[in-house]
């Protein structure tokens, strides 16, 4: 057994993975809209406590088109063209009302 200490991520509900790599770039600034989920998460109130939803920058997930794409766990949601106006919609509805958006959805994972 190992003597180093084990790392620890704080309590969330949700992990949302958000595509930053540099072929959906070409329709967005993806690093802005990572920012900007951040302050929305923030402004939801699922930045702490139980219904804290947990972000991560992703590189690509080779389905460009339509991106930027988001993928929203363990939902197992995909949504794509996700404008600042999108992200939004997928932050009040889904993430903090339960409520997945269909019109931006283009995959769903298996069992979900």
């Amino acid at each position: 057994m190992s003597s180093e200490e084990k790392p620890s991520i704080g309590t969330y509900r949700r992990h949302v993975l958000l595509c930053t790599g540099p072929r959906c770039s070409a329709r967005s600034d993806p690093e802005a809209l990572f920012q900007q989920l951040g302050e929305m998460l923030g402004a939801a109130g699922l930045n702490r406590g139980d219904l804290r939803v947990k972000r991560t920058r992703s590189g690509c997930f080779a389905a460009c088109k339509g991106g930027p794409i988001m993928c929203v766990q363990p939902d197992g949601v995909w949504y794509y063209q996700l404008t600042p106006e999108n992200l939004q919609r997928v932050v009040e509805e889904h993430l903090r009302d339960g409520a997945v958006v269909e019109p931006l959805v283009f995959h769903r994972g298996p069992g979900v």
